[in-house]
């Protein structure tokens, strides 16, 4: 199940969320400052999964952007990078160059 999607660029800033699990205001800027400092300092040639809460958050990066989502521990990984690739496609071709 996905938690959360998120659209962080490289500077920090949040470009897009979209919540699919109750997080009241407090519980959403906490996640978005700790999920922002961990995924930008990791490093290009590490992997694109991040064991985080009791949850795995999946992201990729594409030009500026962190396409980020939250999944239960037993989801599959792959698969959902291809969900996000997918979303970049659509992104991409709705809105001519993402």
């Amino acid at each position: 199940m996905i938690h959360f999607v998120l659209l962080i660029s490289r500077q920090g800033k949040v470009r897009l969320t979209k919540w699919y699990s109750p997080y009241s205001q407090k519980e959403r800027t906490k996640v978005l400052r700790e999920l922002s400092g961990v995924i930008l300092t990791r490093g290009p040639k590490l992997c694109n999964f991040v064991e985080w809460r009791g949850y795995k958050v999946v992201y990729k990066r594409y030009a500026s952007l962190y396409f980020c989502m939250c999944i239960d521990q037993d989801d599959n990984e792959l698969e959902v990078l291809e969900i996000i690739h997918h979303y970049v496609e659509i992104l991409d071709r709705y809105f001519g160059s993402l």
